[in-house]
C-alpha cells in the first residue's frame, strides 16, 4: 500500500488533539490470553534462622510475578510457608532481628515481615516516599533496620514504634541512583553503605546523619560497592569486607587504621560467615566452602568443601555444621573437623516471570526471553504449544535472518545466534559470537543480508554513556565496534534504507548515568566507509527514538517519546508527524517504548505506553486496541502478538 497524500497538518509535522485520533477498543473476542509462558525457581535473599521453639529454619524469596516468600523446616526440608510479596517481583537480601522479626525487602519498595514459624506475612507499606526498590538490608540495636534503595540513593530506619524515617537526610551521595549494600556496626553506631553506579563507600552516622567518603581514590573507577561485610572482635580491628564491580574485587578495609590491608579477587561476597570469637570465616569460592583467616587475608584458602555453585546463605547449626545454601536451591553441611557433608535438594516452586522480549521466529514460533530470571521459551501457533528453553540470562533484543535468531543478552552484552534447525543446547546453540567491553544492553539488532552482516546496536555498562554500533561479519566471524557515533548517546533503533543504515538514538545511557545531551538524533551510516552521512533530530526534544521500521511508499517509520515521524529517504527529511500517545513529563532511563509493523492489509500496528494501536497509513489515524500492551511480534497469518506482564497474548487484526 502506498502512502497518498496526507493532509495538511500532518505535513507541516503539526498534530491534532490526541482525542481526535482515538477510536473505541477493538472487539474483546479478537484477543487470546495464552498464558505465561516462562516460570524460573531463582532464588535470592535467603537466611537461616531459629523459631521461638528453637527450630532451626531456612527462608528464601523466589522470583516471580509476584515474588514468593519460603520457608522451610531444615531437619526435614519441608515447605512450611508459601506466601507472595504483593507488588514486588524479587528480593535481594533478608534480615533478623533480635526482636524475632524475619525483614524482607520489596522489589517495590516495600518493606515485608514476618513471624518464623507463623503462616502470614505483613506488608509494612512504602519505605521512603519516591524510593520504588530496596536492595539490602541490616539490622541495628534495639529492633531497628536499615534499608537501601533506589533511586535516590538513601538509606532509611525502620522500627515497630517509630515507623520508617530517612537516615541519611537525603541522598547519601548527590547525583547516584543506588545505595547497593549495608553494614552496621554496632561498636560505634556507625552504618556503612555500598553505592553506585560511580563506586562510593560511604560511613553515616544514623543519628545525626552526617556522612564521609572512606573509598580509597584508587578505587573509583568501579562502578559498584556491592556487597558488604563486617568482620569484628578480632585483632588488630574490625574489618569491612567490600566487594567492588566491575570486575570482582573485595578490598578488605581496616577500621582502626583506615587502610585498605588485601585485595581479593577469588571470592563470592554474597554472604560471608564468621566463627565467633576468631578472625575465621567463611565463603564459597569457584563453587567450593572455604576458609578465610581475616587477620592474615593474602594467605591461601582452605578448601572445607565442594558446593558447587556461590552461596546464598551461610549459618551455623546446633552441632557446629556449617549450612551453606547455593543459589541451586541445595542445602549442603560441612564439618570442618571431619569434613564429613551431606546435601539436601529443596523443591523450589517455579514462578510466572514477565516477558523481556519477542519475535516471530524462522521456525514459525513465537520466541520469547525472560526477564531478570533469564531463560527463553516458544509458542507454536499452529499446535498451541509452549516450550521453555534453559540456560542464558536476560534477552533484551532478537532479529532473524535466514535460519538463526540473533540475540542480544544482558550482562555485559554478550551477543548470541540460534539455529532454529538445530536442537537448543545452553552450550552450544545460541552460539557465542562475543562482547564489546563496555557495551551492557543490545536491543536493536538488524540483519543486513546484502552485507552478510547483523548489526546491533547498545547501551553501555552501569553509570556510562556512549552506546556502539556493532557489526557481526558473518562470514568472517567478527565483530567490529564502532562506539559514539552520536556522542553520549545510545543506539536503540536499526533501519536500512537506500543502501544506508539508520540509526536511532536515546539520550540515556546506563543505569545510574544522567544523560547530557538535550534530544535523540536519526543517523544514516555508511556501512562500507563507516562514516555517519546525516545526524537530526527527526522529534525536537525527544529522548529516545525507539521504532524504526520500513514503511509505506519506501519511508522509514519511527517512533519518539509517543510521536511519530514519516522521514524520506531520499529528501532526507521528516514528511509528516503524528502523535500516537502521550509520554510523562518527567521520566528517567528510556531505552524501549514503542513497536511498529506493517500488517499484510497495508495498516501500521505498534505498542508504546501499553497500548496496542493501529495507524491508518493514508490519514494517519490512530486506533486504541488494548491499554494493557507491551512488546510486539507478528506471525505469517498477520496474527499480532504482546505481553502484559507474564502473559503472552494474540490479537487478530479485522
Amino acid at each position: 500500500m502506498q502512502v497518498v497524500a496526507l493532509p495538511a497538518s500532518a505535513q507541516t509535522g503539526a498534530t491534532r488533539a490526541q482525542a481526535d485520533t482515538l477510536h473505541p477498543q477493538a472487539d474483546s473476542s479478537r484477543f487470546t490470553n495464552l498464558g505465561p509462558q516462562l516460570r524460573a525457581s531463582m532464588i535470592q535473599g535467603s537466611l537461616f534462622v531459629k523459631d521461638s521453639a528453637g527450630r532451626e529454619l531456612l527462608y528464601t524469596v523466589v522470583r516471580g510475578e509476584p515474588a514468593h516468600l519460603l520457608g522451610y523446616e531444615l531437619a526435614s526440608g519441608k515447605l512450611l510457608l508459601d506466601q507472595p510479596l504483593p507488588g514486588a517481583d524479587g528480593a535481594w537480601d533478608m534480615a533478623y532481628s533480635p526482636d524475632g522479626w524475619l525483614y524482607v525487602p520489596g522489589a517495590s519498595g516495600s518493606l515485608f515481615r514476618h513471624r518464623p514459624g507463623s503462616p502470614s506475612v505483613e506488608n509494612l507499606g512504602q519505605a521512603l516516599q519516591g524510593e520504588t526498590y530496596v536492595w539490602s538490608l541490616t539490622t541495628g540495636k534495639n529492633g531497628e533496620i536499615f534499608g537501601a534503595t533506589y533511586p535516590g540513593c538513601r538509606v532509611f530506619r525502620y522500627h515497630p514504634k517509630d515507623g520508617f524515617s530517612d537516615a541519611g537526610r537525603g541522598p547519601l551521595v548527590a547525583g547516584e541512583n543506588y545505595v547497593r549494600s549495608l553494614a552496621f556496626h554496632e561498636k560505634s553506631g556507625k552504618l556503612y553503605a555500598g553505592v553506585g553506579s560511580h563506586a562510593h563507600l560511604v560511613e553515616l552516622d544514623p543519628v545525626t546523619g552526617q556522612k564521609k567518603e572512606i573509598l580509597p581514590a584508587k578505587y573509583k573507577n568501579r562502578e559498584f560497592v556491592y556487597g558488604l561485610e563486617l568482620v569484628t572482635g578480632i585483632k588488630g580491628g574490625d574489618r569491612l569486607m567490600a566487594l567492588l564491580n566491575s570486575g570482582q574485587t573485595t578490598i578488605i578495609y581496616n577500621l582502626r587504621t583506615h587502610k585498605v590491608e588485601a585485595e581479593l579477587d577469588s571470592i563470592d561476597m554474597k554472604t560471608v560467615l564468621q566463627q565467633p570469637g576468631t578472625p575465621w570465616v567463611y565463603v564459597t569460592s569457584g563453587g567450593k566452602l572455604c576458609r578465610l583467616d581475616i587477620s592474615r587475608p593474602t594467605a591461601p584458602l582452605q578448601v572445607i568443601g565442594e558446593t558447587g555453585a556461590s552461596a546464598n546463605a551461610l549459618a551455623l547449626s546446633g552441632d557446629k555444621q556449617v549450612q551453606v545454601l547455593t543459589y541451586k536451591g541445595v542445602v549442603h553441611r560441612f564439618h570442618p573437623a571431619t569434613r564429613v557433608s551431606s546435601q539436601q535438594q529443596l523443591e523450589i516452586p517455579g514462578q510466572p516471570i514477565p516477558i523481556q522480549s519477542i519475535i516471530y521466529g524462522p521456525d514459525d514460533r513465537i520466541w520469547m526471553g525472560g526477564y531478570l530470571a533469564g531463560g527463553h521459551a516458544t509458542y507454536d501457533p499452529q499446535t498451541g504449544a509452549s516450550q521453555e528453553y534453559k540456560g542464558h540470562d536476560q534477552t533484551e533484543g532478537m532479529a532473524v535472518q535466514g535460519d538463526h535468531i540473533y540475540m542480544g543478552i544482558y550482562p555485559h552484552g554478550k551477543l548470541y545466534a540460534l539455529d532454529t534447525r538445530q536442537p537448543w543446547d545452553a552450550k552450544t546453540n545460541p552460539a557465542y559470537l562475543g562482547s564489546i567491553p563496555g557495551q551492557s544492553r543490545a536491543f536493536a539488532i538488524l540483519a543486513v543480508e546484502e552485507k552478510k552482516k547483523v548489526f546491533f546496536g547498545t547501551v553501555p555498562e552501569y553509570g556510562q554513556l556512549g552506546g556502539a554500533l556493532i557489526a557481526w561479519d558473518r562470514q568472517a566471524n567478527t565483530l567490529d565496534a564502532v562506539v559514539n557515533i552520536v556522542p553520549n548517546q545510545s543506539v536503540v533503533s536499526l533501519a536500512q534504507a537506500g543502501g544506508l543504515l539508520y540509526l536511532g538514538t536515546s539520550i540515556s545511557g546506563g543505569l545510574g548515568a544522567q544523560a547530557s545531551e538535550k534530544e535523540a538524533r536519526l543517523v544514516a551510516w555508511d556501512m562500507d566507509r563507516k562514516q555517519k552521512l546525516m545526524d537530526i533530530a527527526p522529534v525536537p526534544g525527544a529522548m529516545a527514538i525507539t521504532a524504526l521500521i520500513n514503511g509505506p511508499g519506501n519511508t522509514l517509520w519511527g517512533m519518539a517519546d509517543g510521536q511519530l515521524f514519516i522521514f524520506d529517504p531520499v529528501k532526507k527529511a521528516v514528511i509528516a508527524t503524528r502523535r500516537v500517545h502521550e509520554v510523562p513529563a518527567t521520566r528517567g532511563h528510556i531505552w524501549r517504548s514503542a513497536f511498529l509493523g506493517i500488517h499484510p492489509s497495508g495498516t501500521i500496528y505498534g505498542t508504546g505506553a501499553n497500548l496496542l494501536f493501529s495507524i491508518d497509513p493514508a490519514s494517519l489515524a490512530v486506533t486504541i486496541l488494548d491499554k494493557k500492551a507491551s512488546l510486539f511480534a507478528m506471525d505469517k497469518q498477520g496474527y499480532i502478538y504482546f505481553k502484559r506482564n507474564t502473559e503472552l497474548w494474540r490479537y487478530q487484526p479485522e
